[in-house]
């Protein structure tokens, strides 16, 4: 076996040159930190120099847009305001301008939709126009009970329309008996008539 002579070395040497090569690791590490603190405060200066100008163009385009803003704000708020009114308002402005009462606005539109539904059903299908049928009498008998004589509704277009499309109903199925079909010219003057009533709402 080979032998290795003990090498013998003066503690006081190697603590010196520890404390040299220490030393000298010391002042690297402290150059590279103030260069890193140069370079990372050169970072931070330019980073809040690029916030600061965005904030300052956001704010001037923020400022151009202020009246618009305002004047949208406005109609938002006439908007929610008019909601809430109209919620709790009984009466609802027509296309034609006019103001009528909700309840009357309502009860044509049922009566338009269920004397249409049925007179487009299919006759063949007996059951399913029996259901349309008596369901656009419900709505013909609530409505005329009603809305029947009401002055604040005899005057409107909607009002004559729907009394002149009863009344041809009345008259066809009391000569014609009450299973009676329509014949086509009826069922045309009479969804005719709805359309001229659903387009005056």
């Amino acid at each position: 076996m080979a032998a290795f002579p003990a090498v013998r070395i003066c503690p006081l040497a190697i603590s010196s040159s520890a404390e040299r090569s220490n030393k000298r690791l010391q002042s690297r590490c402290n150059a590279m930190l103030s260069l890193d603190e140069t370079s990372t405060s050169r970072r931070f200066l330019m980073q809040n120099a690029a916030v600061s100008a965005l904030a300052l163009l956001n704010l001037n385009c923020g400022l151009m847009l202020l009246p618009a803003r305002a004047e949208e704000k406005a109609k938002d708020d006439e908007g929610l305001v008019g909601a809430l009114q109209s919620l709790f308002d009984p009466n609802e402005k027509t296309k034609s301008g006019k103001v009528l009462p909700k309840a009357y606005l309502k009860s044509v539109r049922e009566v338009v939709k269920t004397l249409r539904e049925s007179l487009e059903e299919d006759t063949k299908d007996m059951a399913k126009f029996r259901r349309t049928a008596d369901a656009a009498k419900e709505s013909i008998r609530e409505y005329l009970s009603s809305w029947r004589g009401q002055k604040e509704v005899v005057n409107e277009e909607s009002y004559a329309m729907l009394e002149k499309t009863i009344r041809s109903l009345a008259s066809f199925y009391s000569k014609a008996g009450p299973s009676a079909p329509l014949p086509e010219e009826v069922k045309t003057e009479i969804l005719s008539n709805l359309t001229t009533a659903e387009d005056s709402l």
